[in-house]
């Protein structure tokens, strides 16, 4: 497509209509489906509460979050009259923005990618780092008591499960030898026995996807790690003040941010676009990679809205001991492990 438009429209101008039609066709798709994982969100907690969820507006409720967001739309956008205006509306912009930025570098399937850069996985870090400002920003702009206190600890939250994080990625980095993101899912291919594409089974790696997991949900604050709006003590958190798109702004780069979450589980441990198996007498290949994607995807938020409806809300002493004295040694201790072996595997054993 772009070197088609560069041929009618001229070079640049060819370059910038193919990258924005691009970045479209991935963040019109994106506000879609985090309409739709709100909806199975709250249809998988009231399947375990044993109610019926949201089954009114449209068939079998499905237009109930468009319905609610177009209440908030309509709502009036309140700010307080002590609030730092400029920076009380720009928090939202910029919680939405960078978790929109992110998506950038995932590959949905091995030609389908925005930018397939060499250091995907270190964009990602970057990227994914800067969402805390949003979160502090709107926190001390509200000059309100209960969201100052949550952005305090959405910064000391998100933080700590960035350093495990960080270290859980290196031990996949040595395995696959690259940050590019579709070279690490290619990296997988038949890597158990020659049949299985999933660094997620090798029982080397298999606890780094397991801490990968619940860290992604302490980095996002999902529950039970949902610290930053807890209601029972902070009312709302860092939300408290918002009203109307603002707050809907919140909520869009939360649940993108949930998403990108599943997608680097799926990418990282469990062979992304690929297929489960390379075996001969299922045509595996023959399905798209992007759909294999989307399931992966598709299973990890279903554990996330498990996890949710049905594990209690940690205490904040807990999850900060969780973080820097449980999963941060653990996440270090492997990165020496994993490098050991991979040189062992490389240059032998050492005389």
């Amino acid at each position: 497509m772009t070197e088609f438009l560069q041929s009618v429209l001229g070079y640049e101008i060819g370059w910038f209509v193919a990258t924005l039609a691009l970045i479209l066709l991935i963040a019109l798709p994106l506000m879609l489906a985090v309409a739709m994982i709100i909806y199975f969100d709250r249809k998988v907690i009231a399947a375990v509460a044993l109610r019926r969820g949201p089954n009114v507006v449209g068939p079998f409720g499905l237009l109930q979050s468009f319905a609610d967001g177009l209440k908030v739309f309509l709502q009036e956008t309140i700010i307080p009259s002590s609030a730092n205006k400029g920076l009380f509306l720009l928090a939202p912009i910029i919680t939405f923005t960078v978790a929109l930025l992110a998506w950038a570098v995932v590959p949905f399937s091995e030609d389908m990618v925005l930018a397939n850069i060499n250091i995907g996985l270190l964009y990602i870090l970057a990227i994914s780092s800067l969402g805390v400002y949003g979160v502090v920003i709107s926190g001390w702009a509200s000059n309100s008591k209960y969201p100052f206190f949550s952005a305090m600890r959405a910064a000391a939250q998100m933080i700590s499960y960035e350093v495990s994080i960080g270290f859980i990625l290196i031990s996949v980095v040595l395995f696959a030898g690259t940050f590019n993101l579709n070279d690490i899912i290619k990296a997988q291919e038949g890597h158990i026995f020659g049949v299985v594409n999933a660094y997620g089974l090798n029982p080397l790696l298999f606890p780094m996807a397991v801490l990968f997991l619940i860290s992604s949900m302490a980095e996002t604050a999902r529950a039970p790690f949902d610290l930053t709006e807890a209601e029972s003590e902070l009312v709302a958190g860092y939300q408290t003040e918002y009203s109307s798109m603002s707050f809907a702004l919140f909520w869009l780069g939360e649940y993108a941010n949930i998403l990108l979450m599943c997608t680097l589980n799926a990418i990282l441990f469990w062979g992304g676009w690929l297929p489960p198996m390379n075996v001969d007498w299922i045509p595996w290949f023959d399905i798209p990679g992007i759909v294999w994607l989307f399931l992966k995807i598709f299973f990890f938020f279903f554990l996330f809205s498990w996890a949710w409806a049905t594990v209690p809300r940690y205490r904040y002493d807990q999850l900060m001991r969780l973080g820097w004295k449980v999963f941060l040694p653990i996440s270090l201790f492997w990165v020496f492990l994993v490098s050991g072996v991979v040189m062992i595997d490389k240059f032998g054993w050492p005389l």
